[in-house]
């Protein structure tokens, strides 16, 4: 088996666990199940901000220990100061050394948008995302057929969530689907790990318009920001960019920076 077929053997196995130790009655009962969820897309939408989704992951297959003892409370709160769009958080435990406590924390201390960064295959799973504080789940094309990717999606709009549905290639745009709020193109194979930013200009312009889209992994330049943004694109999600770093959100601050002086002219781009 490749990574993402591990990945996914071994959530159907969590799921089944966590629903055992957490049933649904007890998740609805949580005090974030009932309370407002923060829109993502209109923040995407913002024009005093430039779209950046800053990650929070501790570690990942590919690159192994990335920063592991980052501070939930510190980081989510500097992203937000930094000018950050939204918030995500990888909350699989197994190979990317998050938690749902790690949401949770984030949602405590920020009022923007949280996409909860985890392979989504039960419906239970959405019901989750709601009771730790999630405003947007993550729907995987290349994991899930387009039946699925549909109920998945109804059923997190019946919960006021939003919907980001990950495509990787020109076959997988017919998964997008009425339910879905955001799509956004993975400039990272999940199969193999390799990496390649062109994979969402020549996507770009197959994305229906309804849709807000984003760009995934892979950016490394407040350069590629501005191209990806002439391009259609109003969301960049970003992690390793800062994570690699002892104090992401610090770096996180500086991108920004460099980004919005790029825009205005005050900068000069680095060839």
């Amino acid at each position: 088996m490749n990574i993402l077929d591990q990945i996914i053997s071994h959530k159907r196995k969590e799921v089944d666990e966590r629903k055992s130790l957490y049933p649904v009655k007890l998740l609805e009962k949580s005090i974030y199940f009932d309370s407002p969820v923060v829109s993502l897309k209109k923040y995407l939408l913002r024009e005093d901000k430039v779209g950046i989704i800053a990650e929070i992951k501790r570690k990942s297959p590919s690159k192994g220990i990335i920063n592991q003892h980052v501070s939930i409370e510190r980081t989510s709160i500097g992203y937000m100061q930094a000018g950050a769009s939204a918030l995500s958080i990888l909350t699989d435990t197994e190979f990317f050394g998050g938690k749902s406590e790690d949401l949770t924390i984030a949602r405590k201390f920020n009022y923007c948008p949280i996409l909860r960064k985890d392979f989504t295959i039960d419906e239970y799973q959405v019901v989750e995302a709601k009771s730790i504080g999630a405003d947007v789940i993550l729907l995987l094309a290349n994991v899930l057929s387009e039946k699925e990717i549909e109920e998945l999606a109804k059923f997190a709009k019946s919960l006021g969530l939003e919907v980001l549905l990950e495509i990787r290639d020109k076959k997988e745009l017919k998964s997008v689907n009425e339910y879905v709020d955001i799509v956004g193109i993975n400039n990272r194979n999940l199969k193999d790990f390799s990496v390649n930013v062109n994979q969402s200009f020549e996507l770009a312009d197959m994305i229906p318009s309804n849709f807000v889209k984003i760009s995934e992994s892979g950016i490394d330049s407040a350069k590629t920001i501005l191209e990806l943004r002439k391009a259609g694109f109003k969301g960049f999600l970003m992690g390793e960019r800062f994570m690699k770093h002892s104090r992401p959100e610090v770096t996180c601050t500086g991108f920004i920076k460099e980004i919005k002086e790029l825009q205005t002219g005050k900068l000069q781009p680095v060839a």
